[in-house]
């Protein structure tokens, strides 16, 4: 190999390594390293269930937070990229629906439910990837619906995790329930838009 092929190898591998490890993408992978502990939390034999409510909650609103962190690092500190473009709505995805089996399987959340949220980020996640190979994923820009869907759901879930009496007497078990039913029937609705917004151009493709 010429002196020019390795300098050009350290480069790219310098290059791929910031972008895989830079303290944005790092935020970005700590939602999904964040999964198997909240989970484990709830496996934790030395702990009463209302402190692996506890810790399971504040952990899910530390990793939760890392969402808007990640972005503003990355603009702040002029690290964007394609990777963590790529990588940042799969780990929201990935903590929200690990999240809400969890909560299934507590039996604080019904499973429709889940099927709901999890059966729209597998549809809309592929219609996306199909709109981006044929050139129009402007039909599918993140719209208020789905922004407002992820708020609820981002309220719901530690609500749900929690599952006590907050000060003021905020029952934070049947306020989550409601709350994550309103996420489910935000879940359709955004996915019913974005499949509308996409369809001139699904019809165009199908003739």
């Amino acid at each position: 190999m010429g002196a020019t092929a390795r300098t050009t190898s350290v480069r790219w591998t310098a290059h791929n390594s910031a972008m895989f490890f830079n303290l944005p993408t790092l935020l970005t992978w700590a939602r999904i390293v964040a999964i198997p502990l909240i989970v484990g939390v709830f496996y934790w034999q030395g702990l009463d269930m209302a402190t692996r409510n506890l810790v399971a909650t504040v952990m899910f609103i530390l990793f939760a937070a890392t969402d808007w962190a990640d972005g503003y690092l990355a603009r702040r500190l002029n690290q964007t990229s394609a990777f963590g473009a790529f990588l940042d709505p799969v780990a929201d995805k990935f903590l929200v629906c690990a999240s809400v089996l969890v909560l299934v399987h507590l039996d604080r959340a019904d499973v429709f439910v889940a099927l709901i949220i999890i059966g729209r980020e597998i549809a809309i996640s592929s219609l996306r990837e199909w709109m981006a190979i044929i050139g129009a994923t402007r039909s599918v820009a993140v719209h208020m619906v789905g922004k407002l869907k992820t708020m609820v759901q981002m309220v719901a879930i530690p609500f749900l995790l929690y599952d006590g009496i907050l000060p003021g007497g905020i029952d934070t078990a049947r306020w989550g329930v409601w709350l994550i039913w309103l996420s489910a029937v935000l879940t359709v609705w955004s996915m019913v838009y974005y499949l509308r917004k996409a369809l001139p151009d699904i019809r165009a493709r199908s003739h």
